[in-house]
């Protein structure tokens, strides 16, 4: 798959924003988004209206190995090789003499003894806090395909794909919507404001700093804590009657 200039296209006449646009179809792994957008070029289809979005990110650390004196003097030793394999190239292609061949070893040479020595030193500064090797990686839990409104039927059919469910409920989409099926970029809004609305309601109340006066109890709490009348009208006593003495 291509990558776009960072000067021109889209991408570079904007600043990154979401996508707006309706969800096409929505995969577990990039490799099934590629095949999908894949697809879809091959059945001519205005590619250049996709993307691809993955959410839920994740950042995964991949453990390779034990990093030991051996390993990173090798390493060092490759690294510095390919360096010096490349300066050799160069003088072997803009100065053709007969001392290129021997320019081009001792180029690799001198530069596979200097990456050894400095992945070594760099070893053993770093030795007691890191002792393995690693390939960082960030993945995304889903991958969704995002186009205009106006090409997501063509694109569905291509793929043989049902467009998926709204993320609300279809009874507010009249109201808060017109009743047209929400964006991938209201749908994320509406789902943040979901999310916060949630978590609002389940704060405790606040309870009062010093000095501020505390929240009266309403109508309701008054009614509750008034004394109930008897059934002859009179009020029922809260307090126990004291017995009296007799003389």
């Amino acid at each position: 798959m291509s990558t776009q200039s960072p000067f021109g296209g889209r991408v570079g006449r904007a600043f990154p924003t979401l996508p707006k646009g309706e969800t096409v179809a929505s995969f577990e792994t990039y490799a099934e988004a590629q095949a999908a957008v894949d697809a879809l070029a091959k059945a001519e289809f205005p590619v250049k209206e996709l993307t691809i979005v993955g959410t839920d990110l994740t950042s995964v650390e991949r453990i390779t190995g034990k990093l030991t004196w051996s390993r990173a003097a090798g390493a060092g030793a490759l690294s510095g090789a390919w360096f010096g394999t490349f300066l050799g190239l160069l003088f072997f292609i803009f100065a053709p003499t007969g001392a290129s061949v021997g320019i081009l070893i001792s180029a690799v040479l001198i530069g596979a003894g200097f990456g050894m020595i400095f992945s070594v030193v760099s070893y053993s500064l770093n030795r007691r806090r890191r002792d393995f090797t690693s390939v960082m990686q960030v993945l995304a839990a889903r991958y969704a395909i995002i186009t205009e409104s106006a090409h997501a039927d063509r694109a569905r059919s291509v793929l043989g794909v049902d467009a998926p469910a709204p993320e609300r409920p279809a009874a507010t989409l009249p109201a808060e919507n017109g009743g047209r099926p929400l964006s991938y970029g209201e749908a994320t809004d509406a789902a943040k404001r979901a999310a916060a609305e949630a978590a609002r309601a389940q704060q405790p109340p606040a309870r009062p700093r010093y000095g501020e006066l505390a929240p009266t109890a309403g109508a309701g709490d008054a009614a509750s804590a008034a004394p109930q009348a008897d059934g002859d009208g009179a009020e029922a006593s809260t307090t126990p009657e004291s017995p009296t003495s007799e003389r």
